[in-house]
């Protein structure tokens, strides 16, 4: 027992010197590579997150697949054809999820993520940060003042490396963001993202945004209207808000919550 108290003190007191050591500062050009990385391997996790989480959070393609099996049945008369449809299903959503995300991952590259410098931090309005741990850049945030209203700033590209999750990261890029809204005179951070892990969420709410809305169906940006993808394809689309005019950045606690992927 006494050694087993012994770890436990020694990973806490770990965690703690991990959290009092993240450090964010703006994008320089030499981080591109790790930055891109960090983006690449978190919308990787989406895949299967989309694919396979997300079925649960949609009753309506439940149905879907059901009325397929009956339907099957119905016409083969084989018993087999119910057995094979979960595979089936799976197969189809792990490879539909992929495609949309990978042509995601493209435009991205072609758009923002490929040209950092020139998008992020050329404008007062814009920013991207990384976060830094143990002299490794491990995670990557972005803000961009809304076009159509001066009052709101997205939060954009969140992303933090697996590797480093549960150590404040997400904490702390967000507050960051947070701290940028404040010091450029917007009045609230807005978000959105696909993501059905439960610890982005959760982070989320302990930066304390609320959840505003959520689409059910969303259009990914990269989807196409093909059969299979509405068949094999489809997210909900959470939108989160903060008003920021009470947040006590200054002296704020960092708490220790993963994140995956907020687009």
């Amino acid at each position: 027992m006494k050694e087993k108290s012994l770890e436990a003190t020694t990973t806490h007191t770990g965690r703690k010197a991990e959290l009092s050591s993240v450090g964010v500062r703006e994008f320089e050009p030499e981080d591109q590579v790790h930055v891109q990385r960090i983006f690449y391997e978190g919308l990787m996790e989406m895949i299967s997150d989309t694919a396979f989480r997300g079925l649960r959070c949609h009753p309506e393609s439940l149905l879907l697949y059901s009325a397929m099996a009956v339907v099957g049945f119905v016409v083969t008369a084989c018993w087999w054809v119910i057995g094979l449809l979960p595979a089936v299903v799976l197969c189809g959503r792990y490879f539909c999820s992929r495609r949309v995300i990978h042509a995601y991952l493209k435009q991205a590259m072609n758009k923002d993520m490929g040209h950092i410098e020139e998008f992020y931090m050329k404008s007062p309005d814009s920013r991207l940060w990384v976060a830094v741990l143990e002299d490794q850049v491990v995670g990557v945030v972005a803000a961009v003042g809304q076009q159509d209203a001066r009052s709101s700033v997205e939060l954009k590209r969140m992303s933090v490396d697996r590797r480093f999750r549960r150590c404040g990261v997400g904490m702390a890029l967000g507050w960051k963001v947070l701290e940028f809204a404040l010091t450029q005179g917007y009045s609230s951070v807005v978000l959105g993202t696909t993501a059905y892990s439960p610890t982005a969420h959760q982070l989320y709410r302990r930066l304390g945004f609320q959840c505003t809305g959520v689409t059910n169906g969303y259009i990914t940006p990269g989807a196409t209207s093909s059969l299979l993808e509405r068949i094999f394809y489809r997210v909900c689309h959470h939108h989160y808000s903060l008003e920021v005019k009470n947040v006590p950045i200054h002296g704020h606690s960092q708490t220790s919550v993963g994140v995956q992927m907020t687009t």
